[in-house]
């Protein structure tokens, strides 16, 4: 009887074994699904907390935005300078400052100079100067000045309108794009014209806002300066020329005589000959009413 219940038990251990591997996979899977259940749980949430935080986000207008594009993008300033120096020595301040202007690399875009006689020289030059160098190079010109007359420098923000610029040729090129799409699947003759002309209309439209665009880069890039100079000499006879030799002036006073004794002379000649016989003539009634007048005064004597 116990050797019979023993056989049972051994041949039950089996079964035991499987049923207690079944229970620990069955548990296991619970405690996965479990799992999975919270993953997808937290994940819906994390979901929504992203949605929330999309909804709560704030959007931005039109106008907000390009009042942060213009405080974000790099400032651009045109800056003018009008210069009035009077100066010791033109030619060799004008030197200078053709100098400070090719070591500054910058260039002159004008230049010219006038001249009153002997007593003023004036010119004047306009220059070129790349923006960094600006101040620098207004300290240098008035350093080369005896006296500053006037100094006008004056600056013009155009940084909201090349923003513009940027946006408006941002929007021309989309156009510019979808229209090169159209032409391209353009069936009709008269859609492909229309869509043509339209094209060269915005291609226009293009190169005029990145012409405005050049300029404002180059007019940013460098600053025009315009320096009118100025010399005034005081001119005072001088008497190095002169020679102060009295012989030399006795010589030149002598011939001075002779010549106009000369001419005298000349004169006379010519007069007599030329004028010969009216002299002649007079000459002749002169000597008859001489003759005439004796034998009236003999007459008169003898009565």
């Amino acid at each position: 009887m116990f050797k019979y219940h023993c056989k049972v038990l051994f041949l039950l251990i089996p079964f035991l074994f499987l049923a207690a591997c079944s229970s620990n996979s069955r548990s296991e899977e619970a405690k996965m699904q479990s799992s999975d259940k919270a993953v997808m749980d937290s994940g819906g949430y994390a979901a929504g907390e992203e949605a929330a935080f999309t909804e709560n986000k704030q959007v931005n207008t039109p106008q907000e935005d390009s009042k942060v594009e213009v405080e974000a993008s790099k400032q651009m300033v045109i800056y003018r300078a009008d210069l009035q120096l009077r100066v010791k020595k033109f030619e060799e301040t004008l030197q200078k400052l053709e100098e400070k202007v090719d070591s500054y690399g910058g260039y002159i875009s004008e230049s010219n100079v006038s001249r009153d006689g002997n007593e003023q020289i004036s010119g004047r030059i306009a220059i070129r100067i790349p923006q960094k160098n600006f101040q620098a190079f207004l300290h240098d010109a008035e350093g080369q000045a005896i006296e500053v007359l006037q100094r006008n420098i004056t600056g013009t923000d155009v940084t909201e309108e090349y923003v513009d610029l940027e946006s408006r040729l941002k929007s021309k090129r989309v156009v510019e794009e979808r229209l090169i799409t159209f032409m391209k699947s353009a069936e009709k003759t008269e859609d492909l014209l229309k869509i043509s002309n339209d094209l060269a209309v915005v291609q226009e439209e293009i190169e005029t806002i990145q012409g405005r665009m050049k300029f404002l880069e180059n007019q940013t890039s460098y600053s025009t300066v315009t320096i009118s100079l100025y010399e005034n000499k005081v001119v005072v006879p001088s008497l190095e020329n002169e020679e102060l030799n009295t012989w030399e002036k006795t010589k030149q006073q002598f011939m001075k005589s002779i010549n106009i004794l000369l001419v005298a002379i000349s004169g006379t000649f010519v007069f007599l000959v030329g004028n010969l016989p009216i002299l002649l003539i007079i000459a002749i009634i002169a000597c008859l009413l001489y003759i005439i007048y004796r034998k009236i005064m003999k007459n008169s004597r003898n009565e």
